[in-house]
């Protein structure tokens, strides 16, 4: 460790933290059997264990800018992740599926802290001109955790009690205390911040209701009833409310001026494009492997590890570009990419070897990674540095609120396309197929029409007047 810089100490600090995280909440996806099994309990009440985990952590992140310009980050973050360990005690040792449950919500909150925190630790610890390829290396943990993930809760679920997936945190979060502690610079504070409760209140119902409300709604029978339209009502309501407050506010609990800057406007744009196709690789693909291929969930966990291995490369690679040339010399390279693997995967047949998939799949992890992480910190990058903890906590909770409605679109899209084809003259497994390929085809074009937007992104050195002025 002595022998590394005091900034790149500090993306080993972060990097332990948010792994660990990450790696948690991807653990427990195949898991979820299992815990029907234990707690004999049916599969909406087992589903609260990820669906509380996101809405905890998107209601939290609202909260990460105020906080670390309050507190100051450092304690921010390993406050958070001390949270996220006792969630994982109490987890293990809860006897009810209930306990369990309010667990995961503790992670979620320690989630919501860390993750927005950490890359504002970054970029304070870093110049512009050297923060693409930190944050290309701290990337990497978003993409190798949710690969491995699933993998790592199947062995666990299989040979050990499950108490197992919460402890195997400990050690890597305890690690995570250590060099937080030792390592990452306390960042300034201003104890003369007030917290603004009103625009809390309204962030809160809005984010709250419209992740709870996807979170629940992977149906569309579950997702048009009347209790979930009317909390996706009140959460758009809530949020166009709290916008107009925040642009009210001496002390806002989120600047909302950093979307006047188009390079950091634009890039929430390009992360959520990238985001919905990362997440329907992750849905649609599992189908593919298992209900078109009838492969195990082995070959299905190896697909990702590729794509996961040429992400964490790319991210690198890409960082290192975005900060010598720019992101437009990246970043749409990156989505085409992206766009053109996914396109293939629109054209499968029976016939197709795995092979050819793991392969494609593979590309799409390079495009991701020379896409997604430079968006993020060219558009972190073109506002000021005291806005970081903002723009960092709002481009994680669109981020998050993406995904969650990719995952839901394309799950209710799997569903009611597929009963539609199946209704023809296609056995199931064709019609799984075609509808595969639909889907593909459409997350393929939501990357393209980010293309464009991605030429308006400027560099750190090339700020216009009116990036400078906001």
């Amino acid at each position: 460790m002595s022998k590394l810089s005091s900034k790149w100490l500090v993306v080993v600090s972060v990097l332990f933290g948010t792994f660990t995280v990450i790696l948690n909440n991807s653990m427990l996806n195949p898991t979820l059997p299992r815990f029907m099994e234990i707690f004999d309990a049916d599969a909406v009440s087992v589903g609260w264990m990820l669906t509380i985990f996101m809405v905890a952590m998107g209601m939290t992140m609202p909260l990460t800018g105020f906080l670390g310009d309050r507190f100051g980050k450092k304690k921010v973050y390993v406050t958070g992740l001390i949270i996220f360990l006792v969630g994982s005690v109490s987890g293990s040792i809860s006897p009810t599926l209930s306990l369990v449950i309010l667990s995961r919500a503790v992670q979620g909150i320690a989630g919501g802290l860390m993750m927005p925190i950490a890359m504002a630790l970054i970029f304070n610890a870093f110049p512009k001109h050297e923060r693409g390829l930190a944050v290309g290396v701290y990337g990497v943990a978003a993409m190798v955790a949710p690969a491995i993930g699933p993998t790592i809760g199947g062995v666990i679920i299989q040979f050990f009690d499950w108490p197992f997936l919460f402890l195997f945190n400990i050690p890597f979060g305890l690690i995570g205390i250590i060099l937080s502690t030792k390592y990452l610079v306390e960042t300034e504070k201003n104890p003369s911040l007030k917290f603004d409760t009103i625009g809390f209140i309204l962030v809160t119902i809005g984010v709250g209701g419209i992740l709870f409300a996807l979170g629940r709604g992977k149906e569309l029978e579950t997702l048009l009833t009347a209790s979930n339209i009317s909390l996706i009502v009140v959460g758009i309501l809530s949020i166009v409310a709290f916008v107009f407050v925040e642009n009210r506010k001496t002390q806002p609990l989120l600047n909302l001026s950093v979307f006047k800057v188009p390079t950091y406007a634009v890039s929430v744009v390009v992360t959520g494009a990238a985001s919905i196709g990362l997440f329907s690789g992750i849905f649609l693909l599992p189908l593919l492997i298992q209900n078109v291929y009838g492969l195990n969930e082995v070959m299905t966990g190896l697909l990702f590890l590729p794509a996961a291995a040429l992400s964490g490369v790319s991210m690198s690679i890409g960082g290192r570009i975005l900060d010598k040339k720019g992101p437009k010399a990246v970043i749409p390279i990156g989505l085409f990419v992206m766009a053109a693997a996914t396109t293939a995967l629109g054209f499968l047949e029976l016939s197709t070897p795995y092979w050819v998939i793991l392969a494609l799949n593979a590309v799409r992890g390079a495009g991701m990674g020379l896409s997604n992480m430079p968006a993020t910190t060219a558009g972190m990058n073109a506002i000021s540095d005291e806005l970081v903890a903002q723009g960092s906590a709002m481009n994680n909770v669109l981020r998050q609120m993406t995904s969650s409605f990719g995952i839901v679109f394309f799950s209710i899209y799997y569903e009611t396309r597929r009963a539609v084809i199946a209704a023809g003259e296609a056995n199931m497994t064709e019609a799984t197929l075609q509808t595969l390929n639909e889907a593909f085809l459409v997350s393929a074009v939501v990357i393209v029409l980010a293309i464009p937007f991605s030429f308006i992104m400027k560099g750190a050195g090339s700020s216009s007047e009116e990036e400078e002025g906001a």
